[in-house]
C-alpha cells in the first residue's frame, strides 16, 4: 500500500488532518482562556445594562432614552448590533454590543450636553490682550448665543450641540473650555476602555470561527485520507484476487 501514490496520498492526508485537530484544540483552547478573562474582567467591572420590567433596554428611566442611544450607536456608527446580546436576564457588560452600547451611552450624553464654562477678570483681559476679545470685551467667537456681548466675569453655558473632540474652535474663550469640559480625560478613557472591550470580544468570536475552520478542515482531510487508504486496500486485494485465479489453470494443468 505504501507503494501505492493514493495510499500515500491518504496517509498524508491523515497526518494532516491530525495536525489540523491540534491547531483547532490549542486555538480552542486559546479563546476559551480570553472568553474567561474577559468575563472575569467584566464582574470586576460589573457595568451593567438597565431594562424595564417588560425587558425593554432603558437608559435613566425611558425606553426613549435608550432608543436614542441605540439610533446612535446603529445609524450614525453603523455598528452592527446583535441583538441576542441585549439580555435582560443577564445585564452585564460583557460582549461587543454590550460594550459599544455602554460607549454609546457615555458619547450620547457627552454629545447632547451643556457645559458650563466660568471666566474670571483675569481670564478676560489676557483674552483682550490675546485678541481674542475686541477691545471692548466683545465676544466674536464660535458660540452664537454669546456673539456681540460684552463679556463680564460669570458663567457662560456652551451647548456641545453633537460635536466631538476635533469640532470644537479650541482657541475660542468659551468653545476651547467647553471642549475640555465635555471631553475630559474620563470620557475619553471610558471610551477607549469599553472599545478594548468590545474589540477583545470580536476578536475572540474570530478567533472561534478560525478554530472551527480548523476543525472542519481536520474532518475534511482525514475523512479523504481515510478514503484514499481503503480504497488502495481494496484494489490490491483485488489484485490479489486476480493473481491467485489466473495461477490456478496452470496448477491444474500441471498436475494433470
Amino acid at each position: 500500500m505504501f507503494k501505492k501514490p493514493l495510499g500515500l496520498l491518504g496517509i498524508f492526508l491523515v497526518v494532516v488532518g491530525i495536525g489540523y485537530f491540534v491547531g483547532a484544540g490549542v486555538a480552542y483552547s486559546k479563546v476559551q482562556g480570553g472568553y474567561g478573562s474577559l468575563q472575569s474582567f467584566s464582574e470586576v467591572q460589573n457595568v451593567q445594562l438597565g431594562y424595564d420590567e417588560d425587558g425593554n433596554l432603558i437608559d435613566r428611566g425611558t425606553v426613549e432614552g435608550a432608543q436614542a442611544i441605540m439610533s446612535l450607536l446603529k445609524d450614525d456608527w453603523n455598528f452592527p448590533v446583535v441583538d441576542g446580546d441585549m439580555d435582560p436576564n443577564d445585564p452585564l457588560v460583557n460582549t461587543a454590543s454590550e460594550y459599544m452600547f455602554q460607549m454609546a451611552t457615555i458619547s450620547y450624553h457627552v454629545l447632547n450636553g451643556t457645559q458650563t464654562v466660568v471666566l474670571t477678570a483675569d481670564d478676560i483681559a489676557n483674552a483682550i490682550e490675546s485678541e481674542r476679545l475686541a477691545a471692548d470685551g466683545t465676544y466674536e467667537g464660535v458660540v452664537e448665543a454669546y456673539q456681540g456681548q460684552v463679556l463680564e466675569p460669570g458663567s457662560y453655558d456652551v451647548p456641545v450641540n453633537g460635536r466631538y473632540w476635533t469640532g470644537f474652535e479650541r482657541t475660542d474663550l468659551l468653545d476651547g473650555p467647553a471642549r475640555d469640559q465635555a471631553w475630559s480625560g474620563t470620557a475619553h478613557a471610558l471610551v477607549a476602555e469599553l472599545g478594548v472591550g468590545a474589540a477583545t470580544h470580536s476578536t475572540l468570536q474570530l478567533a472561534l470561527g478560525v478554530a472551527a475552520l480548523l476543525a472542519g478542515l481536520g474532518v475534511v482531510s482525514t475523512v479523504s485520507g481515510v478514503a484514499f487508504i481503503w480504497h488502495t486496500r481494496n484494489n490490491l486485494k483485488k489484485d490479489d484476487g486476480s493473481d491467485k485465479t489466473a495461477d490456478e489453470p496452470a496448477l491444474t494443468g500441471a498436475n494433470a
